[in-house]
């Protein structure tokens, strides 16, 4: 019976993040903007107060809390945002920055300037490998993989196994 829980838990491990990764978000392009300072501490659309430098944006159709990752392919920067409000209300703009958000892309000197959208999804963890031997026993790790140094035992090397 415990053998059955290590192994679905160790199938879980391995299968979940690659579900994860999988998660493929599509990419609009189009024009950005930013908030102007006379916004600043006035009511956005989700009832919390805007605040400069906090990394928040308006989208039209984002769910709030949703996370976007916005690229400015013009120097290659990134920032990722929080969807808090709805807009921009110009029409030829899909995204409303803000002061923070535009500043992390090197746009506050543009005003408007082209940028790459897609939705963010952060991994909830990293895949995980478990060192079990051949009877479904955990095996004691010294010190992590990465750190260890590419060593061969005599016992293996001189062909003689314990």
């Amino acid at each position: 019976m415990i053998r059955i829980l290590h192994f679905t838990a160790l199938l879980l491990l391995l299968i979940l993040p690659s579900a994860v990764q999988a998660q493929q978000t599509e990419q609009v392009r189009g024009k950005a903007s930013y908030y102007a300072k006379r916004f600043h501490g006035r009511k956005m659309s989700n009832g919390v107060s805007y605040h400069r430098d906090s990394l928040t944006c308006a989208h039209r159709t984002y769910s709030f809390g949703t996370l976007l990752e916005v690229t400015n392919p013009h120097n290659n920067k990134t920032v990722i945002v929080k969807v808090t409000d709805r807009g921009p209300y110009k029409r030829n703009r899909i995204i409303d920055l803000s002061h923070a958000a535009a500043r992390q892309l090197d746009m506050l000197d543009h005003g408007v300037v082209e940028v790459v959208i897609k939705e963010y999804v952060p991994m909830p963890f990293t895949p995980l490998v478990i060192p079990i031997d051949k009877n479904g026993i955990f095996l004691k790790v010294e010190q992590p993989a990465a750190l260890r140094k590419a060593t061969i035992s005599p016992a293996i090397s001189s062909g003689r196994h314990p």
